[in-house]
């Protein structure tokens, strides 16, 4: 999504006068052969995780799939690829994945329809991991004296206008606003929707208790309700208001209040526990604000399907191909038995199934790890470098016509 007011105008120009306007860069990647010689020498396509929960990540894109032209093509830098030819790969991939396999089988197997096209990532030619999980706040479907802070539903008057139509150099980006008698604006900022710009519509979908809590579930996407009867409900992402997503870690390494180096969720918290005074100036930094719907079942990513803990990965939308099958190496927190922090590596293959604003560029890939302590550990702490692999389905040679029989 836009990165900031600037670029929205940018983007409504270029969707206006679409000829005078430069093509976005795709993905920078390797070549094949030298993506995979050179990555197998360094570090071998060796998966760490539970072949069941690759096959049930690998379920869900083939559903998106499923419901996508077949002649829709998806670019990988220099490789472009049908919908109908990524959708036969997987299918052919999830069908030989059994459980128990050795991640030995399991590489074997993916190499015979995919190989691989390295991300050439950032500025320093690596790529940033970080995490994100779903967490749970306490909440109640009416408000009370204890639950005070609303947690709000799509807003009618919220415009979203997709650029692609326009042309297909803008895949992937959405201006957001509202209308002004015949304009279209930006819609409000989170501190414009905090002093109740939007009250009296009967947008409250639930009341929070803990506006912090509600800001982390904003930055998650999505999350569980633990509501005051004993009730859960799940709540997933509806919408943005389309206004710039601005790190409140990054303002308060910037104002000296918490050391680069032990930045993460946990000490952001602790920070806004103990500045209670601080706090609404500090999460109003953040222009972006998420609104939510009620979830049937698990959460969901960018793709409208369910995402898989530690299977599903979300990189930026404009630059690499949705629903694809990834290759990341990177690392990951454990807590031991006596509360220390160890990091241990994270090598495995993923589903490309979800997008974020703050995932920009080829540089950023955000790992899920779905519910509780251990996931809350991972997207807390989560900021390691490494390097993204994307699976491209293999050209097939087409089978020569039969020569006709001499007479």
């Amino acid at each position: 999504m836009p990165t900031s007011r600037a670029r929205v105008l940018l983007l409504a120009i270029c969707a206006l006068f679409v000829s005078a306007c430069p093509r976005p860069t795709r993905a920078p990647v390797t070549k094949p052969e030298d993506a995979l010689v050179e990555f197998s020498r360094s570090l071998p396509l060796r998966d760490d995780g539970e072949p069941a929960a690759l096959r049930a990540a690998i379920t869900e894109s083939l559903v998106w799939l499923g419901k996508r032209p077949v002649d829709e093509r998806f670019v990988y830098g220099p490789r472009q690829v049908t919908a109908y030819e990524l959708r036969t790969a997987l299918e052919r991939l999830h069908s030989r994945i059994r459980d128990g396999m050795s991640p030995e089988e399991l590489t074997a197997r993916v190499l015979e329809d995919f190989e691989p096209l390295e991300a050439a990532g950032g500025e320093d030619g690596q790529v940033l991991f970080t995490g994100y999980y779903e967490p749970t706040l306490e909440a109640s479907l009416t408000r009370t004296d204890e639950y005070t802070v609303p947690i709000l539903g799509l807003p009618q008057d919220l415009i979203e206008v997709p650029l692609e139509p326009f042309a297909e150099r803008f895949k992937a980006e959405r201006v957001f606003g509202r209308l002004d008698g015949r304009k279209v604006v930006p819609y409000w900022t989170r501190s414009e929707i905090r002093a109740g710009k939007l009250a009296g519509r009967g947008l409250e979908l639930a009341w929070a208790k803990d506006p912090v809590a509600l800001f982390f579930t904003e930055v998650q996407g999505s999350g569980t309700l633990k509501l005051s009867d004993g009730s859960q409900r799940r709540i997933g992402y509806a919408a943005s208001n389309g206004r710039p997503y601005r790190s409140i870690g990054s303002l308060l390494i910037q104002e000296g209040a918490i050391p680069r180096e032990a930045m993460s969720m946990q000490a952001l918290r602790s920070w806004l526990a103990a500045n209670p005074a601080q706090r609404g100036r500090v999460l109003d930094y953040n222009e972006s604000y998420v609104f939510f719907r009620f979830l049937n079942g698990a959460s969901e990513g960018s793709l409208g399907r369910p995402v898989t803990p530690g299977r599903s990965i979300a990189t930026d939308a404009r630059l690499f191909p949705k629903g694809g099958l990834a290759f990341i190496h990177t690392e990951r927190p454990v807590k031991g038995a006596d509360g220390t922090v160890r990091w241990v590596p994270l090598s495995r293959f993923m589903l490309n199934q979800d997008t974020g604003g703050a995932i920009r560029g080829a540089g950023r890939v955000d790992v899920y790890w779905g519910p509780g302590p251990d996931a809350e550990l991972a997207a807390g702490m989560m900021k390691q470098k490494g390097r993204l692999l994307f699976l491209v389905p293999r050209v097939v040679p087409e089978r020569p016509a039969p020569r006709a029989s001499a007479p």
